[in-house]
């Protein structure tokens, strides 16, 4: 691909490493796709059994039941987030995720969850003996050329996974041109294509998050966020797929366009920012 336009404001610099929040999530995802290519992770591994020296007294049928599959599409069952911003000092972050309530059947209820992501975070480490940066660095960043990404750990020295990483917006945009062409580039395929296809369909409805079913008042052709959810990545309208990340960061891919945006920012109107996409770009693409 080639670049079409840039422009940048205020603080905002082509060679600045950025906090993308919720972006981070997709570049996990990637993680556990080589993990599971590589045959050391399965879609169907349960964290019973990934984790069982985590778990807590005592072990509920719908824990038993959460598999690496539905912390991929915010399932799990969790109906609120165990937020590590309140976890007391010295807290495992694994095993209070593990002991928070599993209140509904595992692949039933989507609750937006940046813990869950922190959970393929770990597993990947488990798997790998890697951080999730380190076993991203010859597979994915190097090949890329993405030079200095930081990612935030926990207590326990893992990546936090759902958020934390840095890097530049057009390491972004390397990233979304490899999602577009189904995980190749130059000639190579880094990821399978198949996990890109997984990553980027819909497994199941979504909405915005900390938001319940009954309190959705607006309607889907109206929302980005309520198009369906993959494995870290929202579907869009218009076709298309996003990482999505707070105060503004995207990662928005247009198949059907071949177009590929990235952007980092600082604002607190998401669907405004993205509603600006589909009304000047995606209207000056047809």
């Amino acid at each position: 691909g080639k670049v079409v336009k840039e422009h940048w404001m205020g603080e905002g610099a082509p060679d600045k490493l950025h906090i993308l929040n919720s972006v981070s999530k997709t570049f996990t995802s990637t993680a556990v796709g080589l993990a599971i290519a590589e045959g050391k992770l399965s879609l169907s591994d349960k964290m019973v059994d990934l984790f069982p020296d985590k778990l807590p007294a005592e072990v509920s049928d719908n824990l038993k039941k959460v598999e690496v599959r539905h912390l991929l599409t915010m399932s799990g069952g969790h109906d609120t987030e165990p937020s590590h911003r309140t976890m007391p000092e010295g807290t495992d972050w694994v095993e209070a995720f593990l002991a928070h309530p599993f209140e509904h059947e595992p692949g039933t209820y989507f609750w937006y969850n940046n813990m869950g992501t922190y959970m393929l975070s770990a597993i990947v480490q488990k798997v790998t003996g890697e951080k999730v940066i380190d076993y991203l660095t010859p597979r994915l960043f190097e090949p890329l050329a993405i030079e200095g990404a930081t990612w935030q750990e926990s207590p326990q020295g893992i990546n936090v996974g759902g958020w934390g990483l840095y890097l530049k917006t057009e390491d972004l945009a390397k990233m979304g041109q490899l999602i577009l062409r189904r995980g190749e580039w130059n000639g190579k395929q880094i990821v399978p294509a198949e996990w890109i296809d997984e990553m980027t369909k819909a497994h199941i409805d979504s909405r915005p998050a900390g938001m319940r079913p009954e309190q959705i008042t607006f309607k889907a052709e109206d929302s980005d966020w309520l198009q369906g959810y993959g494995y870290q990545m929202w579907r869009c309208r218009h076709g298309a797929v996003r990482a999505d990340g707070a105060n503004g960061q995207y990662i928005i891919v247009m198949p059907e366009q071949n177009v590929v945006i990235a952007m980092t920012a600082n604002i607190g109107d998401m669907q405004g920012e993205i509603n600006l996409v589909w009304e000047h770009l995606l209207a000056a693409l047809k």
